[in-house]
């Protein structure tokens, strides 16, 4: 009897988390190259990793250049003052909901990306490699210039 119940009870809660979408939408404010606000709800954009807005890189020729404040504003010119839908996969530990979001049917998440604003952040979710493959081919954004993966920079700073 145990048993049947804790696997009802596990066979619910799996669903019940399968099932679990919320969709956030509206005018967003761009907090920084991958975090998003809307009606006061910070939201996270799945699978990506922006550039830090007070992380630099660095030209060639050895000019350094603010890349992080450059991709949030890539992302705010993007969107302007247009609706942005975001569909929320989750939480993550700081409490903002995680979410791809889109801006006319086009996914902001691989716009990042494929501009080179953002990098796919492997460690949740493979789904934005081509699109940095592509945009790192073309030298496209962060990509014209040497810079530390936003993961290892943050480490650096704390």
């Amino acid at each position: 009897m145990k048993h049947i119940f804790a696997s009802v009870f596990l066979a619910a809660a799996v669903t019940a988390q399968l099932a679990w979408s919320e969709t956030i939408a509206g005018t967003a404010s761009v907090i920084d190259g991958d975090t998003l606000e809307i009606h006061g709800t910070r939201i996270r954009l799945s699978a990506i990793d922006a550039i830090e807005s007070r992380q630099l890189c660095t030209h060639s020729d050895g000019r350094k250049w603010n890349c992080g404040k450059d991709a949030a504003f890539a992302l705010a010119n993007k969107i302007g003052r247009a609706p942005v839908s975001c569909e929320v996969s989750g939480t993550d530990r700081y409490r903002r909901s995680v979410a791809v979001c889109s801006l006319r049917g086009e996914d902001l998440n691989g716009w990042l990306v494929e501009n080179g604003w953002a990098v796919a952040y492997r460690r949740y979710g493979t789904d934005y490699v081509p699109a940095e493959d592509r945009a790192r081919a073309a030298g496209r954004g962060i990509w014209a210039s040497n810079f530390v993966m936003p993961w290892d920079w943050r480490q650096g700073v704390r």
